[in-house]
């Protein structure tokens, strides 16, 4: 979401806002490395316990399993950092509003994946700038023809 409002804000010429004074770290996710890991999780759901009872159950499995899985890049990057990968895909100097954190945020979020890669041998991988520049592209092209 940061970056659909980010880059809109600094195409219209307006003010950033920018949340602990910009000493975030996030874990961005490109949007192309989630849709693969939720279709390598739909091929291989959790297997059932057919031994299991009702009588006798056992709280690590069940006749009808689901895991969760955290689908994240895994590699935080700090709030400026991600600002000026916009900045430079879009070829504008974003100008910032610098405000203190936010009640209820947190200054630093990632991913653990260590499950998804242990289960199917994945983590996503999309660096920064490159889906950067992408989204910025395709905002581009969908604000021409929209």
């Amino acid at each position: 979401m940061a970056l659909f409002k980010f880059t809109k804000a600094i195409l219209e010429g307006e003010k950033i806002k920018v949340f602990n004074f910009g000493k975030h770290r996030r874990d961005f996710t490109y949007v192309d490395d989630i849709v693969e890991g939720v279709i390598r999780v739909l091929d291989q759901p959790a297997q059932s316990n057919p031994n299991w009872s009702g009588e006798k159950p056992d709280p690590g499995t069940s006749l009808a399993p689901w895991r969760v899985y955290n689908i994240g890049n895994n590699s935080p990057v700090e709030l400026m950092d991600y600002i000026s990968a916009i900045e430079e895909a879009l070829g504008i100097k974003a100008e910032k509003e610098l405000l203190p954190l936010q009640p209820g945020d947190v200054p630093d979020t990632y991913a653990d994946v260590d499950d998804l890669v242990k289960d199917f041998d994945y983590k996503p991988s999309m660096g920064i700038e490159e889906g950067v520049k992408n989204f910025v592209d395709w905002y581009k092209e969908y604000k021409k023809n929209g």
